[in-house]
């Protein structure tokens, strides 16, 4: 019954991709055509997008949920099924990609040789391939069936009929009052026929935000939906959005007590932090304060200048760090220093402070204390080049009272000083292997990152790492196999490895007979210890990590489309991924689960993503 509402557009967003019709029965299987349905590990919608994957086409955060928007949730799982179906070159192993994964299923066709649907659920044995996905695409089968002889099952059915929207693509940013006294349409209705807004939206916490698509059912308007937002008075057409601010929770902490310090309500702090209940909340975990808040004023810690007039880096340090502990613009201490990016300094590098100009800070009591001569005014180009590098914490950023849209920004400095470190591993490879031969002859080597964001000068005469290495292009491999090793994925260190088994890296290199900056290779394949902790454990802290290093990407950044890539003689996922196309390893690793990258053949075409940055 329900399925009726969303039917036409279903198929023709269907035929738009070049997708099967037949596969409108996919929501019967996820949520029996329920927009508003959720499932036990965080999927929702009524395509069930999980969080991850929903960020590759569409917005998920705490303002807009476009997981719950039929429309938009529709669209995205066609270009999902497009994805999987380019990939996997089988609509059945497509299909089974939707529940399972595309690089998973890549796996079984490798492992078992063979993409006959029927040939991988009998004989395909793994721990994630469980019963619902092995019996995913005979649910699907099933669920098409009785779709196309609905009358054969249930007799005569009065479907529900589509509603043809009025809609709107808002210029500015609005309340829910707002919308709703020109609309001359009620909260609830306004919430039915919206469900990508998130309650923080309808508790006044954050606003309807601009570039939004706004849905309207025809009957309730009195006006032209155009015509009632041009009434809306100039003073409640916003410029911008509500500015979070972050708490992080201390042990004892409880969501009431933080709700009373702040002067808000429970229900707010639950609603803007999609919380599931009031009740559990842990030390450490970062809550997402209503703009409004009030409470104890967050100041920015500063510490007078050594004096010598040097500072010497710590582990942690990034140049906007430094320069705000010491109330100065980081262009001065590029100037000063001679640096050539802001980007690279590293442990132990000593940093001149004297002779720059030091920006008036706020004292202990909150007034604002001056030097005894005049501070000179920072020129607007310094002041907006402090903003959050790759080495900030969400917490670090709640400390510092950084805006939301400077929190975005991490990603793309993230890439930017990624793509700097890996450059550094490229140098220290081609100079150790001059003698050797030649770099176009020698086999491609991947690295993963390094144990710190920031490398020191020296890491330009590390040795090289070991050649020959063939890299393992599925990113969703984070189990532990036989043997306790691990396959190496992008972004991790031995760092990384020690943090979740609890042990120190020196053991871990000893373990593995590796030399002190020898960096891990991505596809290799070290042994850890579980002496400390056990292999589920360790996995569900490393799936963590990736989850947490994705949507932090896919917060600023979206997933617009594909493009093909024929590869050519020399390309690595260095280049490709870093200087050709400004993208994060593990994403284009993700695209491509087929491609082997330690041998990259000519000739053969490569799914690259378009990406652009969130404009909202």
């Amino acid at each position: 019954v329900r399925s009726g509402r969303w039917a036409i557009f279903i198929e023709r967003v269907l035929r738009e991709h070049d997708v099967p019709t037949e596969l409108s029965a996919l929501p019967q299987v996820e949520s029996s055509y329920d927009p508003r349905a959720y499932s036990r590990v965080g999927a929702a919608g009524m395509w069930q997008f999980t969080r991850s994957t929903g960020r590759r086409y569409l917005r998920v955060d705490h303002v807009v949920d476009q997981r719950l928007d039929p429309f938009d949730a529709t669209v995205a799982a066609a270009r999902l099924l497009r994805d999987n179906y380019r990939r996997l070159q089988s609509w059945p192993l497509a299909i089974t990609a939707y529940n399972h994964g595309v690089a998973g299923m890549a796996r079984a066709v490798r492992k078992l040789g063979t993409d006959d649907i029927a040939e991988i659920v009998r004989r395909y044995r793994s721990r994630t391939f469980g019963f619902a996905s092995r019996n995913f695409y005979a649910e699907f089968l099933a669920a098409s069936e009785v779709q196309q002889n609905a009358k054969r099952y249930f007799g005569s059915l009065k479907r529900d009929r589509p509603i043809d929207y009025a809609t709107v693509e808002l210029a500015h940013y609005y309340t829910a009052a707002s919308l709703e006294r020109a609309l001359g349409i009620d909260r609830e209705t306004l919430r039915d026929h919206n469900l990508a807004l998130r309650p923080a939206v309808w508790n006044g916490s954050k606003h309807v935000p601009r570039g939004y698509t706004l849905r309207v059912p025809p009957d309730a308007l009195k006006l032209p939906l155009a015509h009632a937002l041009e009434a809306i008075p100039r003073n409640e057409r916003l410029a911008q959005q509500h500015r979070d601010r972050f708490y992080k929770v201390r042990r004892g902490d409880s969501l009431s007590r933080i709700a009373s310090r702040y002067g808000v309500r429970e229900s707010q702090l639950v609603a803007l932090n999609n919380l599931r209940s009031r009740h559990r909340i842990r030390a450490g975990q970062v809550l997402i304060l209503p703009d409004s808040a009030r409470g104890e004023r967050v100041r920015v810690a500063r510490a007078e200048p050594p004096a010598d007039g040097f500072y010497k880096v710590r582990r942690g340090d990034s140049l906007w760090i430094i320069a705000r502990r010491f109330g100065v613009s980081e262009a001065e201490l590029v100037a000063l220093n001679g640096l050539r990016n802001r980007n690279r300094i590293h442990v132990g590098q000593r940093l001149r402070l004297s002779g720059v100009t030091v920006v008036a800070r706020a004292s202990d009591n909150g007034a604002e204390e001056k030097p005894a001569a005049a501070p000179a005014v920072p020129a607007p180009e310094a002041a907006a080049e402090a903003r959050p590098t790759a080495g900030d914490t969400v917490a670090d950023l709640a400390q510092r009272e950084v805006t939301a849209r400077e929190i975005q920004a991490i990603a793309a400095v993230a890439v930017e000083e990624a793509i700097a470190a890996e450059e550094l591993a490229l140098i220290a490879e081609d100079e150790a292997g001059a003698a050797e031969s030649a770099p176009a002859e020698r086999p491609p080597v991947v690295l993963a990152s390094r144990e710190h964001a920031a490398l020191p000068a020296a890491a330009e005469s590390l040795p090289a790492p070991a050649r020959g290495v063939r890299t393992a292009p599925d990113p969703s491999d984070y189990a532990v196999h036989r043997g306790e090793r691990i396959t190496v994925q992008a972004e991790e260190t031995l760092g990384h490895y020690a943090e979740w088994l609890e042990v120190r890296a020196s053991h871990l290199r000893r373990l593995n007979r590796m030399r002190f900056n020898t960096p891990l290779v991505i596809g290799s394949k070290p042994r850890l210890d579980f002496s400390l902790v056990t292999p589920e454990t360790f996995e569900q802290r490393r799936l963590a990590y990736h989850r947490t290093l994705q949507e932090e990407f896919f917060d600023a950044f979206v997933v617009t489309g594909t493009t093909d890539h024929t590869l050519r003689r020399g390309d690595t996922l260095w280049y490709l991924a870093r200087r050709k196309f400004r993208l994060p390893v593990w994403l284009l690793v993700q695209y491509n689960p087929d491609l082997d990258f330690g041998v990259l053949p000519t000739g053969a075409l490569m799914v690259v993503p378009r990406v652009e940055p969130r404009t909202s």
